[in-house]
């Protein structure tokens, strides 16, 4: 893979790594590390003290505080800890300050070998406007921007978007002239939070469009690899949910056009080590040049199962100065799912919480990333990924259904995930005939998260299996009892309540009648319906949650509710109550106690794992009370304001 420059490498031996970075990718980084024998530095907040990555690197280093920018994002930080562990190097991760220009140089500058592109390199693309323009010299084809000023109705829809970072932070789609401006005005708010930089640009919005990428790799020597395409189009937010490697459909003309497009703007700004260049492909096969990322992605791995190489361990030679030989040939298909702690069912709402439970059966071409075991907790302060199954057969079907498969038997248990969205995105007719288009889930979306079909056997299930805990005698069978009642809330807020009795008749339940108990304790419950046999695992925490996870009919979270619940009201009518943990980043213009709102109208933003959430109000009439105030913290269920609603006028 590496021509004989390798052994005459200008740059000494890298021996200890330091990640500037935390979860997921800091372990990733740290895998290829200890297998090339070389020593691992962590950092982490204080919230992040006991997270995964800490516990596996070989030493570590706080970063006092919680919020990103007064941790990771802390450049002087990070190397300060670098030389007080010892660490020779610094690997970025993505995120955070991979893609600093100024990091980068501070690294060199302390003469610490930084495992990324040279500073100017990374400066050149770290603006999408100047990356544009740069782009345009080299001939690479790409979206002209628009004056915001300017803009006509003839010119929708339009997207704002950041000019630094990425990650779908900063963008909005504008579909009519008056949001234009409010628009503006949340993508600068986001883009300062989270890169610092408030500055943003606007473009066409190709609809119908996929969101096709080419992995690029290139040494001091002269070199450049194009390591494929991947396709990235099922995304929501503008963050990417499932990607593959190669794009499927492409025609070889098209994908020829977009590599040489890549090697050109890499060699365009002297690129050296990973990078990736992203395009869009319009419905009818235009390509257009979207950015270039200048760092390892989060979707790497679809890359190194198809090409057979590892890039982190790529990237660690080119930093010491190899060169790269004669680049692998690709063989088969990859598919990788980002599986995250939010509730597709309710704006991708991000979810808190202890994860008592996260396991993924190994099979074979199943890969998975991630920062998190058993026990760990996702926290308000970073983005709530939890792993990355990755998926490699020699076709895409085989791929997409290994995939599935291994989501489908996942146990997942803690906060609320996207993994039935997941499965049921791969399996869905659009995805299985090739890679849709951008707009996949504005279509299909209340579809892929509907309730799943057999709540409420799970509910029957976590019945069952509470009454074999709370038995002293410990089988059903022995255990006469008097009927009972059990109501459970589902994920989706809906209530089940299960009447049964178990006896030495066995079990009977009220709209059950074709069920039929063969075993029940306290973590399985088998049962017949209507002939067919089915196993329902059941496991209970102190929490109150009860996880009931089923091979084939989905996995269910369910909450028991009291028999006798508590009769008065928690909060007054009207009250408008902070959905998840966060900080409240601004309120709505003129919005002040005392005014008329309608529903739906927007009243504040809160900032939650970097990204922006809504809050509207939840009916028309008067703002009654307005507790938020900028910058101040918020628990999930604070009273944020009440509004009082307008009563209608009867005729």
């Amino acid at each position: 893979m590496f021509s004989s420059a390798f052994s005459s490498a200008k740059e000494p031996a890298i021996s200890s790594v330091l990640v500037a970075n935390r979860g997921e990718i800091a372990c990733r980084v740290f895998r290829t590390c200890r297998e090339l024998g070389i020593a691992t530095v962590a950092v982490h907040s204080d919230p992040d003290a006991d997270a995964r990555h800490v516990r596996e690197a070989d030493a570590a280093v706080r970063l006092p505080g919680a919020a990103a920018a007064d941790t990771y994002l802390r450049g002087d930080l990070l190397i300060a800890a670098a030389l007080a562990a010892g660490a020779d190097a610094v690997h970025p991760g993505y995120g955070f300050l991979s893609e600093n220009a100024d990091f980068a140089r501070a690294v060199r500058d302390a003469h610490l070998v930084w495992i990324g592109p040279p500073p100017e390199a990374i400066e050149a693309m770290a603006s999408k406007t100047r990356a544009k323009r740069v782009m345009t010299r080299a001939g690479v084809p790409l979206l002209a921007p628009l004056d915001p000023a300017a803009v006509t109705a003839g010119d929708l829809p339009v997207l704002v978007k950041a000019a630094a970072g990425g990650g779908g932070r900063g963008m909005r789609v504008v579909r009519d002239l008056p949001g234009l401006k409010g628009a503006l005005a949340s993508a600068r708010a986001e883009a300062t939070a989270a890169f610092g930089d408030g500055e943003v640009f606007v473009e066409p919005y190709v609809q119908g469009a996929r969101h096709v990428e080419v992995q690029l790799l290139a040494d001091a020597h002269g070199t450049v690899w194009t390591l494929g395409t991947r396709d990235c189009s099922l995304q929501r937010r503008h963050q990417k949910v499932i990607e593959e490697a190669p794009a499927p459909d492409l025609p070889g003309h098209l994908e020829r056009t977009l590599c040489d497009a890549a090697a050109s703007a890499a060699r365009a700004i002297g690129y050296v080590n990973a990078g990736t260049a992203e395009f869009l492909v319009s419905a009818d096969g235009r390509p257009y040049f979207l950015e270039m990322n200048t760092r390892l992605q989060v979707e790497h791995p679809v890359t190194e199962a198809v090409y057979g190489v590892d890039l982190v361990a790529l990237q660690l030679r080119v930093a010491e100065g190899a060169a790269l030989g004669e680049p692998p040939r690709p063989s088969g298909h990859a598919v990788e799912a980002r599986l995250y702690a939010e509730d597709p069912a309710h704006d991708w709402r991000p979810q808190t919480g202890a994860m008592h439970r996260l396991r993924i059966p190994a099979a074979a071409g199943v890969r998975v990333d991630s920062g998190m075991e058993d026990g760990d907790t996702v926290t308000v302060h970073y983005d709530p990924l939890l792993a990355k199954v990755v998926a490699r057969a020699p076709t895409r079907r085989e791929a997409v259904r290994t995939l599935a498969h291994a989501l489908e038997r996942a146990r997942l248990h803690g906060p609320v995930t996207n993994r039935d969205l997941l499965v049921r995105s791969l399996r869905h007719p659009e995805f299985a005939r090739g890679a849709p288009d951008t707009g996949f889930y504005e279509r299909h979306l209340p579809a892929l998260t509907a309730p799943p079909p057999a709540v409420c056997l799970a509910a029957l299930a976590a019945a069952v299996a509470d009454a074999q805990g709370r038995s002293r005698f410990g089988g059903w069978r022995n255990v006469p009892s008097m009927p009972q009642v059990k109501t459970y809330r589902c994920a989706a807020g809906a209530l089940h309540t299960i009447r049964y009795r178990l006896g030495r008749d066995g079990l009977t339940a009220d709209g059950f009648p074709g069920v039929r108990l063969l075993h029940a304790a306290r973590d399985r419950v088998v049962l017949e319906v209507d002939g067919v046999r089915r196993t329902l695992d059941v496991a209970a925490y102190a929490t109150g949650d009860v996880h009931v996870d089923t091979p084939h009919a989905g996995s269910y979270t369910l909450t028991p509710l009291p028999r006798h619940p508590d009769p008065a009201p928690r909060t007054e009518p009207g009250s408008l109550l902070a959905p998840m943990p966060g900080t409240v980043v601004r309120l709505a213009d003129g919005i002040a106690a005392g005014r008329a709102v309608r529903a739906g109208q927007p009243l504040l933003w809160l900032e939650a794992m970097k990204m922006e959430h809504r809050v509207v109000a939840p009916a028309s009439g008067t703002l009654a009370a307005l507790h938020a105030v900028p910058g101040r913290q918020v628990e999930v269920g604070e009273l944020l304001a009440v509004v009082t609603e307008t009563e209608e006028k009867t005729p």
